[in-house]
């Protein structure tokens, strides 16, 4: 497994802020530049920032570059998924609603789903449909004790949080 924590630690230069939130595009980016160790080198993943320490552990894996997702574009999303895995998906999180989320098909008509109120970044998962609702299967980063361990189901309706605004995948 490659190490989440070497980029929580380490991708602070490239406009990055460990914990307190960053863009896929700025970790892809020093990805580029450094590549990525595993977990057994680096440490596993701490739900904290830590103190970068790169120049001692063997950097295993780097990148091509990444695909940007067609925006808004729910078949284009699901096709991804299907062909390439875990998409990484910027959403608003800034809302009590999603903080305290656990259960069910999670919408707030209040949440933003332009680029500019997207505030955290995510993994979707999967698609489906529960009680006829619509959702996108989320994987957070707050540890497996947040929302329904560590996953929230995102309504699709109106580009609910913004799943679909920025949607990307690397290339290995």
């Amino acid at each position: 497994r490659l190490s989440q924590q070497a980029l929580v630690d380490c991708s602070w230069g490239f406009g990055n802020n460990g914990c307190d939130g960053g863009e896929d595009f700025r970790a892809y980016q020093w990805i580029m530049k450094h590549g990525l160790p595993t977990e057994d080198d680096y440490g596993g993943y701490l739900g904290q920032d830590g103190y970068c320490h790169i120049d001692n552990v063997t950097l295993v894996t780097s990148m091509k570059g990444w695909v940007n997702v067609t925006t808004n574009n729910e078949k284009a999303l699901m096709l991804a998924l299907f062909k390439h895995g875990p998409i990484s998906v910027a959403i608003d999180a800034s809302h009590k609603t999603f903080s305290f989320y656990s259960h069910g098909v999670y919408y707030d008509p209040k949440c933003k789903n332009d680029i500019d109120g997207l505030d955290h970044a995510v993994l979707a998962v999967g698609y489906g449909v529960l009680n006829g609702q619509h959702y996108w299967l989320i994987k957070n980063s707050w540890s497996n004790m947040w929302g329904n361990q560590g996953y929230v189901l995102m309504a699709s309706k109106d580009n609910n949080c913004g799943v679909m605004t920025a949607p990307t995948y690397v290339l290995i």
